[in-house]
């Protein structure tokens, strides 16, 4: 399969996975489209691929391709036009202390340590009895999904006092950023650490002239995405166009 609409990526061929299990919507089996050869998705082509609704996990360049279902929709915030509402502004008031470095990809022990003490947190699953979960399993998962990139990417730490709250990993294509994953410290039940992360990276954006925050997919019965409806004006990409 191939996307000849664009001409960058007549190289690429595109094929679907096996059906899995969806993690965003119960008892829904999901598919997806991979872009192959790994090696030639490089910066330039993942931008291209991005515009057209794909996403990064690890290496791998994929967008949703589900027979029987659309629920996937890929959203973008306008920086230039996006204005904070009451809420926002009150968790990026309670947040401007932290302070935030800018690092090269690659394996943390503290980076892990707050990955493995936020999925816990937030998406931990029933065990598996076919895959037994091992902690040097776990860590190369962490390892193929957030520390491998073929493609322009940093990771971003964000502090306060030192003391290490919150990673983000994201990429950098043309027109925007692409807000890979973020994972922080959930033992403030009062914090709004996710909400304060967003709307540092359209900041940044900004600061580096690029029109878009690119944020995945929303999905309208999923609480998971929910939050990313609270950032507007966005657009969606509906029938291979974006629009608000």
């Amino acid at each position: 399969m191939s996307l000849p609409h664009d001409t960058p990526l007549q190289k690429l061929q595109f094929y679907a996975t096996t059906a899995y299990r969806c993690g965003y919507l119960q008892h829904q089996l999901a598919q997806s489209l991979i872009a192959t050869p790994q090696h030639l998705v490089n910066a330039e082509i993942y931008s291209s691929l991005i515009q057209q609704g794909f996403r990064r996990s690890g290496k791998f360049a994929y967008r949703p391709h589900c027979e029987s279902c659309r629920a996937c929709i890929p959203v973008r915030i306008v920086t230039n036009e996006f204005h904070c509402n009451r809420s926002q502004k009150r968790a990026f008031r309670q947040h401007k202390t932290l302070t935030t470095s800018i690092i090269p990809v690659g394996f943390y022990e503290a980076h892990y340590a707050l990955y493995a003490a936020y999925q816990k947190s937030r998406h931990e699953e029933p065990p598996d009895d076919a895959q037994p979960k091992t902690q040097v399993n776990e860590i190369e998962q962490y390892q193929s999904f957030l520390c491998q990139t073929n493609v322009e990417s940093v990771m971003v730490e964000f502090r306060e006092n030192g003391a290490l709250k919150m990673v983000s990993v994201i990429d950098i294509v043309q027109d925007g950023i692409s807000a890979v994953y973020t994972f922080y410290d959930t033992s403030n039940k009062k914090a709004s650490y996710g909400t304060y992360n967003v709307l540092w990276q359209i900041e940044w954006a900004k600061s580096l002239g690029l029109p878009y925050v690119y944020l995945g997919y929303w999905i309208k019965d999923s609480k998971k995405m929910a939050y990313k409806q609270n950032f507007q004006p966005q657009e969606q990409l509906v029938d291979h166009d974006w629009v608000k």
